[in-house]
């Protein structure tokens, strides 16, 4: 970076982005492209991202706790499994076009939506958290491709992980998005592992968008909390319909 303006743009980004994974996710759709336009080849703009959701997603997860909001050791078992998928996906080295990528994920965007709308609204009160036996399995299995993914580009999983957690799980959105920035730490750590064995991170780069990615994630940890199921429900809903828009039309290789 030579012009002190990118410092500015990077926190900027990273605080946008440090935001909207913790309440929902799809920010490293921002991200990446910025890191990108800054002159990073695309497999150092990844590496280099992993910086900042390993701080950002650490920082929220001190947030939720700070908010009574954990739930261990369920959150410690499935990141655990994403963790080991996590390795298999960031070493795989897989070449596909960018423009049919973006619009698969898109469709798959919108679908999330499409359930979050019309899915029957569970009652708080009647809602029983589903945390062992059968259904920790089932996401123990779940999380390892979950990890594969994330591991590999991470960008939108969050939205994914959410939708998982509320439906099979029957944890709140509250409760889904505590569980989830914990798992994305711990599987986070690894692929950063194997991209700076690979020589694929920008460390300089990476710490400043983790100061705005950090920021970000401690404010939004603690409003998520403070307004509830609904404000975290209407967020997802439109920063989904909104990166659905940009993958769709806007997907340049």
């Amino acid at each position: 970076m030579e012009e002190w303006y990118h410092y500015v743009l990077l926190i900027t980004v990273g605080f946008a982005v440090g935001f909207i994974n913790t309440i929902a996710g799809g920010g490293s759709l921002l991200s990446l492209p910025i890191l990108i336009f800054l002159g990073l080849p695309s497999s150092v703009a990844n590496g280099t991202n992993r910086v900042a959701i390993v701080i950002q997603t650490a920082i929220a997860t001190a947030g939720f706790k700070s908010k009574g909001v954990s739930t261990a050791p369920f959150n410690i078992y499935l990141g655990i499994s994403a963790l080991c998928g996590a390795i298999i996906g960031a070493s795989i080295a897989v070449d596909i076009k960018g423009a049919t990528f973006n619009r698969i994920l898109a469709i798959i965007m919108i679908a999330v939506v499409l359930i979050i709308l019309f899915k029957p609204k569970m009652k708080l009160a009647e809602m029983q958290e589903r945390l062992t036996g059968k259904y920790l399995y089932i996401g123990i299995i779940a999380f390892f491709f979950f990890g594969i993914y994330g591991g590999f580009i991470n960008a939108g999983l969050g939205f994914i992980i959410i939708l998982f957690l509320h439906n099979v799980n029957q944890m709140t959105l509250v409760r889904s998005n505590a569980t989830k920035v914990t798992v994305v730490f711990i599987y986070t750590i690894s692929a950063l592992v194997v991209f700076v064995l690979n020589d694929k991170v920008n460390w300089l780069i990476g710490l400043i968008l983790a100061i705005g990615n950090g920021s970000g994630a401690w404010l939004a940890s603690r409003i998520s909390v403070d307004k509830g199921d609904g404000f975290i429900r209407i967020f997802i809903v439109i920063m989904v319909v909104v990166l659905a828009i940009k993958l769709w039309f806007f997907n340049g290789n």
